[in-house]
């Protein structure tokens, strides 16, 4: 059982046991990595619930959340409507291993071409849209096939110049975990850098480190567990050189 077929019954039959949420928790790792950047487009790879893209389209960003269960997208499309913010919310449904959302009209640039270069010298769409401020994974990791690091390297090219891909992996298994695999490895933030094969020259690491916190499972227990958070932007172009 490893198809797309499989792995989107799974993931409906996962959301669907829950009740759904009505005002779902952002991630903390979200919240103190973006609180202080201005609003603009905001990708989110495997919204679920909804909590991180609520979060951000209260604060005036323009939120794209994917995910590949149509019950999490239909769920996050209702609770942006009740809450108001359905003109800052467009959920869908991806299987990001054969789709990626399209990316929102780029704001109008202003004059000379300076200001829209990306650092190799193109327009910084380099086969994408380049339309997106933010893109953030918060535990993307799935039992099923994908290729994660396809996946992150074409969110990195979907970003603008200037824009931010926040990574945020389990670095440890918290006890309500679906893979309790004593033998598992996690990789560092640094390897999962290192898997995009970005060009250094188009993008840089922010951040990449392996903080601790207490977490609260779905049944309310709690427990001490490790974040890989990795955080990488790409480079502004404004005088004719990276």
């Amino acid at each position: 059982m490893n198809t797309t077929a499989d792995a989107r019954t799974t993931w409906d039959g996962i959301y669907a046991a829950r009740p759904a949420a009505t005002d779902p928790r952002p991630n903390v790792r979200l919240t103190e990595a973006v609180a202080e950047l201005p609003p603009g487009d905001a990708l989110e790879l495997g919204c679920g619930e909804g909590g991180d893209t609520l979060w951000l389209a209260r604060r005036g960003w323009r939120v794209t959340a994917v995910d590949l269960s149509a019950v999490a997208v239909e769920r996050l499309n209702a609770l942006a409507r009740s809450h108001g913010l359905a003109d800052r919310v467009t959920a869908e449904q991806h299987d990001l291993g054969a789709s990626f959302p399209e990316a929102p009209e780029a704001p109008e640039a202003p004059d000379g071409p300076e200001a829209t270069e990306a650092p190799d010298g193109t327009d910084g769409t380099d086969g994408t849209d380049g339309g997106f401020d933010l893109v953030t994974a918060h535990y993307l990791h799935t039992p099923f096939d994908l290729d994660r690091s396809a996946v992150l390297r074409r969110a990195a090219h979907a970003l603008r110049p200037g824009g931010r891909l926040l990574v945020v992996d389990h670095g440890s298994t918290a006890p309500w975990s679906w893979n309790q695999d004593p033998d598992v490895r996690f990789p560092s933030p640094r390897e999962v850098a290192e898997g995009l094969a970005l060009d250094p020259a188009g993008w840089t690491v922010e951040r990449a480190d392996a903080p601790r916190r207490t977490a609260t499972g779905p049944d309310g227990t709690t427990a001490e567990v490790t974040d890989h958070v990795l955080c990488v932007r790409r480079v502004r172009r404004t005088d004719g050189h990276a």
